[in-house]
């Protein structure tokens, strides 16, 4: 069993930055992949950032040089540092780990980008 924990959510201006962190209790090295979504209010979750075990990246095409995902392998924690940051990005934030073929979900963090 993997717990995924985010933070560091909250409210921001349009144009400002924030940057989320999500703490695995498992070796984040186990995982074939971690991952953010965001789920805004009427509308799907939808994937935001990727990262595999390599260290390869993958974004959504409405967060590329905007977003930037990382990892700290000591620290067992993947951040998700967001500039740029307009209304459109307000949504739940949700950190997901894909250990031994198995989707885990963090409880997730509000994102509200709001003047």
């Amino acid at each position: 069993q993997v717990q995924l924990v985010e933070s560091g959510g909250g409210l921001v201006q349009p144009g400002g930055s924030l940057r989320l962190s999500c703490a695995a209790s498992g070796r984040i090295l186990s995982a074939d992949l971690m991952a953010w979504h965001r789920q805004a209010p009427g509308k799907q979750r939808e994937l935001v950032a990727a990262m595999f075990t390599g260290g390869t990246t993958n974004y959504a095409d409405f967060v590329k040089g905007r977003f930037t995902i990382s990892r700290d392998i000591a620290k067992n924690t993947v951040y998700l540092q967001m500039n740029s940051l307009t209304p459109e990005d307000t949504a739940v934030y949700y950190c997901k780990g894909d250990f031994f073929g198995r989707a885990y979900w963090g409880q997730g963090t509000q994102v509200t980008v709001s003047s």
